[in-house]
């Protein structure tokens, strides 16, 4: 197993995307911790992780409380012997869609300041207990508006440049002990299904188009190279091959799961 022995904290756990790397990491051997706002959601992850044999616990938690992050991030290093990988699936809802000439200071700098506070505080937190002998591996996750020029979409492409960013400079400052990767899928064909966010964050774009999500997210296909979007599983596989030694080589980088989208530079 890939994960054998490792201890994995994930912070929105009950999401989409956290669900499917905590359910993948458990499969491959790694002690699961999960935490985030919604206990629900929490328990429904944890059920289907204990239903296949995994090890998993949750934590009700709020990203954005230093405090309390820290707090939890000690606990489950005094309970499991360390920390050894960490990933931030928390998601916040914010504008897109919206240009300058309408967009407001506070919405523009919403995702910025909670992508990026919530990133540095579970990062901090859990980078704490890594290193020396338990090599550690944080996880983080963008989108292609870290490298695209989409109209409309300010406060996002910002925002998740600066994960990217923040990704490469956290590596410097960590190595040897600890590697940083970030993973960059597009718009996730499963994840509306699965309760992600993102079906009420397309929606209002979607509509200005005429368009269901599902038509919208079906013209987004249309435009990577391989005419699809990633999935929830393949989001979970990379990630549990990341934060495995079979990609110890790996570092200060992106990996692009976008399908082909072309950035612009």
């Amino acid at each position: 197993m890939l994960l054998e022995d490792k201890n994995a904290v994930i912070y929105g756990g009950g999401g989409a995307i956290g669900g499917a790397v905590a359910r993948v990491f458990a499969r491959e051997g790694a002690r699961v911790f999960i935490a985030g706002r919604t206990v629900a959601r929490l328990d429904r992850v944890a059920r289907e992780v204990a239903a296949v044999g995994g090890a998993i616990e949750i934590t009700p938690l709020d990203a954005l409380d230093q405090n309390a992050v820290h707090a939890h991030a000690a606990a489950v290093a005094a309970k499991a012997g360390g920390i050894d990988i960490a990933l931030n699936a928390v998601s916040f809802m914010h504008d897109q869609g919206t240009t300058i000439h309408e967009l407001s200071l506070d919405d523009f700098m919403l995702p910025i300041d909670r992508f990026l506070r919530a990133q540095f505080i579970t990062t901090k937190a859990t980078a704490a207990h890594m290193g020396k002998k338990r090599p550690g591996v944080i996880l983080t996750l963008s989108t292609p508006g870290g490298s695209l020029a989409a109209a409309g979409h300010l406060g996002h492409c910002v925002s998740v440049a600066g994960i990217e960013m923040f990704t490469r400079v956290l590596a410097a400052e960590l190595a040897p002990d600890v590697r940083v990767v970030c993973i960059r899928p597009h718009a996730i064909a499963d994840a509306p299904e699965a309760g992600s966010y993102t079906r009420s964050l397309f929606a209002p774009k979607a509509a200005a188009a005429g368009l269901s999500v599902e038509q919208w997210m079906a013209g987004a296909a249309e435009s990577t190279a391989l005419k699809r979007l990633p999935t929830l599983e393949q989001v979970a596989e990379t990630a549990a091959f990341l934060a495995s030694d079979n990609a110890n080589a790996m570092t200060a980088t992106v990996v692009d799961l976008t399908c082909g989208v072309v950035a612009s530079r």
